[in-house]
């Protein structure tokens, strides 16, 4: 279960807040109308999850572009006012 922390309230007591982020769970801290979470690498890693930078996507097996049509459309274009 986490807990809510003022800002102020974490500052002066950040070992009990790094200490209840690892053993019970993400904390939330706030200052004024914006909120953070504190917690344990191990559960930010799980959340965010394995994942391919941009070129290894492009380079790793994925969807096939083999069947997308990448033709130029050859009709005339429209006129415009400029």
């Amino acid at each position: 279960m986490h807990r809510e922390w003022k800002l102020a309230e974490a500052k002066n007591r950040f070992s009990e807040l790094v200490n209840e982020a690892l053993s019970e769970g993400p904390q939330l801290v706030h200052r004024r109308h914006e909120t953070v979470v504190v917690l344990d690498v191990r559960e930010y890693h799980r959340l965010k999850g394995k994942r391919a930078d941009f070129k290894q996507f492009l380079m790793g097996k994925g969807p096939s572009l083999d069947r997308l049509d990448l033709t130029r459309d050859r009709s005339p274009m429209r006129d415009s006012k400029l």
